[in-house]
C-alpha cells in the first residue's frame, strides 16, 4: 500500500503536464475574410476614340482632332492632331460668353441691341453682329481675358479685328462647352440658358456637323450638303483661307445619343472644298460619339 501511495503523486504530476502524449495543444486559427472585389475599370475614352477613328483616312493637308466630354461622369476623349485651329464662326459662342461674363460682371442685363446682335450671331452666323460684339467685350484682350477665366490655356483670341483667326483646340472646345452646359460656376445658370437656347435654335442649313451623332440622325454617312439634325444645340465654323483656299470646317455641340448627353467639338482643317470638309466632320462626331456610347 505504500508503493501504490508513493505513485499517486508522480502520476498526478503526470497527468497534469499531459505525459505520454505528444499531441500538440489546439490553436484556433482566425478565419480569413474573403478578398473585397475590385470595381471594374472604366473605359478609356482616349482608347475608344482611337479604336473607332484609326481608320479614318484623310487626304492631302487634311486634319483634324475630335474630343467627347461625358457629363454623367465627367470623362473626356481627345483623338486626332492636337492643333492649334483657326476656330471661324465657332468662336462666336466664346464672344457670346464672354458679353455675359462682362454683364453678370457689372450687375446687369444683355441690351436689347446686344440681344439683337447676339441672336444674328449664333443663329445665323452673322458676321456684322459679332464684329459689334467683338468690340463691347473689348476685342483680343477682352475675350483671352475670358478665356483665362474659364479655363481655356491653349486659345489665343484672333489678332487685328480678325476674329475668325482665334486659335484652339479640341479640348479647349470642351470646357467652353462644359461652361454652357455643365454645372453653373462662371456663367449663372440664367446665362446658361440663354446660351443653350440660341444653340438650340441654329437656322437650317447650318445645322449640320455634330448633331449628325445624335438619335434623330439618319445614320447615312453624310455628303455635305449640311442636312444634319439630331436635334442639338450646336454652332459650326466654316471658313476658306484666302492664302491657300483650303477650309477650315469646325463643329461644337451638344448631341443625345441612346438617352445619353454628350458634349463634342470636331475641328478640322486643309479641305479643298466645304462640303468634303462637312462630310468628314459629320463622320468624325459619329463615329466618336457611338465608340464612347
Amino acid at each position: 500500500m505504500r508503493l501504490a501511495r508513493s505513485l499517486v503523486l508522480p502520476l498526478l504530476l503526470c497527468a497534469l503536464a499531459g505525459c505520454g502524449t505528444d499531441r500538440a495543444p489546439a490553436v484556433s486559427t482566425p478565419r480569413q475574410a474573403p478578398a473585397a472585389q475590385e470595381a471594374p475599370m472604366e473605359p478609356d475614352k482616349d482608347e475608344q476614340l482611337a479604336a473607332a477613328l484609326d481608320a479614318v483616312t484623310t487626304t492631302g493637308e487634311v486634319r483634324f482632332a475630335v474630343a467627347v466630354l461625358d457629363p454623367a461622369d465627367g470623362s473626356t476623349g481627345v483623338y486626332g492632331d492636337e492643333g492649334p485651329y483657326d476656330t471661324a464662326s465657332i468662336v462666336k459662342v466664346d464672344i457670346l460668353v464672354a458679353l455675359l461674363l462682362r454683364a453678370q460682371d457689372e450687375g446687369r442685363e444683355l441690351t436689347g441691341q446686344e440681344r439683337a446682335h447676339a441672336h444674328a450671331m449664333i443663329t445665323s452666323s452673322d458676321n456684322a453682329a459679332a464684329t459689334a460684339l467683338w468690340a463691347v467685350i473689348g476685342g483680343a484682350e477682352g475675350l483671352d481675358a475670358a478665356h483665362a477665366r474659364l479655363g481655356l490655356d491653349a486659345t489665343r483670341a484672333g489678332t487685328e479685328g480678325r476674329w475668325g483667326l482665334t486659335q484652339t483646340t479640341a479640348a479647349d472646345q470642351l470646357v467652353l462647352l462644359d461652361a454652357v452646359f455643365g454645372q453653373p460656376e462662371a456663367l449663372t445658370a440664367a446665362s446658361q440658358a440663354y446660351v443653350r437656347g440660341l444653340l438650340d435654335a441654329v437656322v437650317e442649313g447650318q445645322d449640320w456637323g455634330v448633331s449628325a451623332a445624335g438619335d434623330d440622325d439618319d445614320g447615312d454617312e453624310g455628303d455635305g450638303s449640311g442636312t444634319g439634325s439630331g436635334g442639338c444645340a450646336l454652332k459650326n465654323g466654316w471658313l476658306p483661307r484666302s492664302a491657300t483656299g483650303l477650309w477650315d470646317i469646325n463643329s461644337i455641340g451638344r448631341v443625345t445619343l441612346d438617352g445619353r448627353e454628350l458634349l463634342i467639338a470636331v475641328l478640322s482643317d486643309g479641305h479643298t472644298t466645304k462640303e468634303a470638309g462637312v462630310a468628314l466632320v459629320e463622320r468624325v462626331a459619329r463615329a466618336a460619339a457611338r465608340a464612347v456610347v
